[in-house]
């Protein structure tokens, strides 16, 4: 084998014979189109803002269409609304607080042992939510008045737990699975090749650097065919995102300026694997790679208000490449929000000569 390091390898990148992918939109990782089910979820987990914002405002309609065949005025309607909400709202509460702590033994269990944990939490939160309103109000609810709070928290509780169900079912279904599966095994051909050809380059002129960069590789693969069913650390998305970067920065050279800003105390934000690498990718592809003198990328992480704040900023040329489908960028959302439902946030926008990635995650 020849030394065949050119000069301006780390000034131009190869280019792959196929077209290239104009746009935000295509990643090294093929399989990121559709979007990646959920974390293996049991049907009880119910700690996420969204289903408990969704559980309650459920369980209050319910209330207010029932009380209409009871009230005869407007004011009655409002009157016993208020009444049924004393009693709904720390059932609705206690019932989702119980859930969740329970989360793991009760998703354990046979399904006719979640149906009568659902039914007797349910049927156990109504009583108690009875038994405070009726302390609340001195007695007014009278000493059988939880009954029928009772039997009506355990039906709603059977409405609840199979939306729960059909909400966990949702998230992984065997299609969607088998199509990652297929999807994960397929790294972009051009990425693979190009990162061979430099190792092999680097080989004889500088052996510990083609080692670094084939360890790198590596481990990208790993992740990218493992079982991604499970949630990640953010600093462990960090260290990938290095490996990727440092495998490119051999390529483009200084063309290639790459900023950290690492809140030590952000790295315990759990979030979907393979979340950083397409957005870091992107930036290269799309602010990097096609600028004639380079560019630069500062990936920054932060801790603000008990959640964890990530930004992903690079550099946009004179002349873009045309916006592509954007695949990608909607592959992270997607991902994002069924983990964390509306407690994480996601924003994409061009910022005079830069473009932002800004994601916002519960720690």
């Amino acid at each position: 084998m020849t030394d065949r390091l050119p000069t301006d390898t780390a000034a131009a990148p190869t280019r792959p014979s196929e077209p290239r992918s104009t746009g935000f939109g295509t990643t090294m990782f093929d399989a990121l189109a559709p979007a990646e089910p959920a974390p293996a979820m049991a049907t009880f987990d119910v700690c996420h803002v969204g289903v408990v914002l969704r559980a309650l405002l459920f369980v209050h309609a319910v209330l207010a269409i029932g009380v209409l065949f009871a009230a005869g005025t407007f004011a009655g309607w409002l009157a016993s609304f208020a009444t049924g909400s004393s009693v709904a709202l720390p059932a609705v509460l206690l019932w989702l607080l119980m859930a969740c702590a329970g989360k793991r033994a009760f998703g354990a269990m046979p399904l006719a042992g979640q149906w009568g944990v659902a039914l007797g939490l349910g049927f156990a939160s109504g009583a108690a939510g009875a038994m405070l309103a009726w302390l609340a109000a001195g007695g007014a609810f009278g000493p059988g008045g939880w009954l029928a709070p009772a039997l009506a928290g355990a039906g709603l509780a059977a409405a609840m737990f199979q939306w729960l169900r059909l909400r966990a079912q949702a998230t992984v279904p065997a299609e969607t699975t088998a199509r990652l599966a297929e999807l994960q095994s397929r790294i972009r051909p051009h990425f693979l090749f190009n990162t061979l050809n430099t190792a092999l380059a680097l080989v004889r002129l500088d052996p510990a650097r083609a080692e670094g960069v084939l360890e790198d590789l590596a481990e990208l693969f790993r992740v990218a065919i493992s079982d991604s069913t499970e949630s990640v650390t953010l600093s462990e998305e960090v260290e990938l995102a290095q490996r990727y970067l440092a495998i490119e920065q051999v390529r483009f050279g200084q063309r290639l300026q790459v900023s950290w800003e690492l809140d030590p105390d952000a790295g315990g934000a759990r979030v979907p694997p393979l979340l950083l690498q397409p957005l870091v990718e992107n930036a290269v592809r799309h602010g990097v790679e096609p600028a004639a003198g380079g560019g630069t990328i500062r990936v920054r992480t932060r801790v603000k208000l008990g959640r964890a704040l990530i930004s992903i900023v690079n550099s946009v040329p004179a002349t873009p490449s045309q916006p592509g489908s954007g695949m990608a960028l909607r592959n992270v959302r997607e991902r994002l929000h069924l983990m964390h439902d509306v407690a994480a946030q996601f924003e994409s926008r061009r910022e005079g000569e830069v473009f932002r990635v800004q994601i916002v995650v519960p720690l």
